[in-house]
């Protein structure tokens, strides 16, 4: 990795050489737009990278506005050039045959589609560029029109970060300490408290953690997925997190959980890594230890509380009892206390509205609520378990009421779960998950 970014950056400097030295120290008083225009009209590869380099130098100089102005710049004047592509509009309509639908299609890419491409050659380009995206974020908010700017970055980085180009590590407690903090930094679902508890994460025979990296990404992971290994099904996160425990022999296990995927990079929001992360996983880790042959997470609900809200109020359209809307309105302290009779009926009551908001609520386009469900679904695993006091920590009373489930993954039924969610949005469910259901409403 190294060798390769000293050649590239040897390739830039020799690029500047090529241009001029003094020309290239000049660049760097330009204006960004001129060096915008100067990247795209054509030079040779070597210059081309110099030139590169300087836009993103003086990207990395501005300050918010400047950005703001800069994504501004791409949408108003790096767009399609549309008296080219008004040409090719007509050329087609005069002969629709392949080349002239080629040549529309080449018309009707945006010029900033190519400027980015360009920038990527650039030493350490590609970080930049995925930098500069979660600025774009930033700058949508106050300007939405500037998705059009993220469609292209989307378009690109689905195409530079595919499958073939991502190598999967394994993480363990021999690996580099600078890797090993942003493990702890990245941690999204279950947060790591330090060193300490990160040594008993990777450390133990019974734990294994795996992540997705990129060539021109050194060092920076992608997307992480820690796992446990089990006997059973765990029913919460404190029987996988509890600091005393018996560390099973790894070829003891029968079950490999997933219970944290955490995604790395904001700025590559969007860009799918995880269905290919878990599936790889999987099958490196039935080739390394045979016993196993249940794969499953243990998730989170995150926005299942957000979700009763609205429905179980006064107003709500769940049918239910006054009782019963008391006792969805108890704030999360307030369930500690309850007796044991009480408990168990709340705790009856969450499992049913869990299973009402994962298997029948939908947004208004009709796609499952629930960000995490959505995800597993669409990767071809089955809703295999709701467990009611999965996750008793703040953050899981305030998202789910502290309710966690289990997704199920069969190898053998992962595609025909994928297309029975992908094609007709069916939510594929084991039996004692939809026995929590409710008779629907008439």
């Amino acid at each position: 990795m190294a060798f390769l970014g000293e050649l590239l950056t040897s390739v830039a400097d020799r690029g500047r050489a090529l241009i001029g030295f003094e020309r290239f120290l000049g660049n760097r008083a330009r204006p960004i737009d001129r060096l915008c225009e100067d990247l795209l009209s054509g030079r040779g590869e070597a210059s081309g990278m110099a030139l590169a380099q300087a836009v993103l130098e003086a990207w990395q100089r501005l300050d918010k506005p400047g950005r703001l102005a800069f994504f501004n710049l791409l949408r108003e004047r790096f767009g399609p050039d549309h008296d080219r592509l008004e040409k090719a509009i007509e050329a087609y309509r005069e002969k629709p045959d392949a080349a002239t639908i080629s040549a529309l299609h080449l018309a009707a890419e945006p010029r900033r589609q190519e400027l980015l491409r360009r920038l990527n050659l650039a030493p350490d380009g590609t970080p930049v560029l995925v930098r500069m995206r979660e600025a774009l974020f930033e700058a949508m908010e106050a300007e939405p029109e500037l998705k059009a700017i993220d469609d292209d970055f989307r378009h690109l980085f689905g195409s530079w970060f595919n499958r073939g180009f991502l190598v999967l590590r394994r993480i363990d407690w021999r690996t580099p300490a600078n890797v090993l903090e942003k493990i702890i930094r990245y941690e999204a679902v279950h947060e790591i408290q330090g060193w300490d508890e990160l040594r008993r994460r990777l450390e133990p025979a019974d734990r294994r953690c795996f992540a997705f990296f990129h060539p021109q990404l050194i060092d920076e992971p992608l997307i992480f997925v820690e796992v446990a290994l089990t006997t059973e099904i765990p029913r919460s996160i404190g029987e996988v997190l509890q600091p005393e425990r018996e560390v099973l022999p790894a070829q003891a296990a029968t079950t490999a959980v997933f219970y944290s995927i955490s995604n790395c990079q904001e700025g590559l929001r969007g860009i799918s890594f995880g269905n290919f992360l878990i599936k790889q996983v999987a099958e490196d880790l039935k080739r390394e230890l045979p016993g196993l042959d249940t794969f499953v997470t243990l998730s989170p609900v995150p926005g299942f509380a957000r979700w009763l809200a609205g429905v179980a109020g006064e107003n709500g359209e769940l049918a239910l009892t006054n009782e019963e809307r008391s006792e969805l309105a108890r704030r999360p302290g307030e369930t500690i206390s309850l007796d044991d009779v009480t408990k168990a009926r709340r705790d009856k009551l969450l499992g049913q509205m869990t299973a009402e908001y994962l298997l029948r609520a939908r947004t208004a386009s009709g796609r499952v609520i629930d960000p995490v469900a959505r995800f597993h679904l669409g990767n071809g695993a089955r809703l295999e378990r709701i467990n009611v006091g999965g996750n008793l920590s703040a953050r899981g009373h305030r998202e789910s009421h502290g309710v966690m489930v289990n997704y199920r993954y069969d190898l053998d039924d992962i595609e025909t779960n994928h297309e029975a969610f992908a094609t007709r949005n069916t939510v594929v469910a084991s039996s004692g998950v939809r026995k929590l259901l409710r008779p629907a409403a008439s």
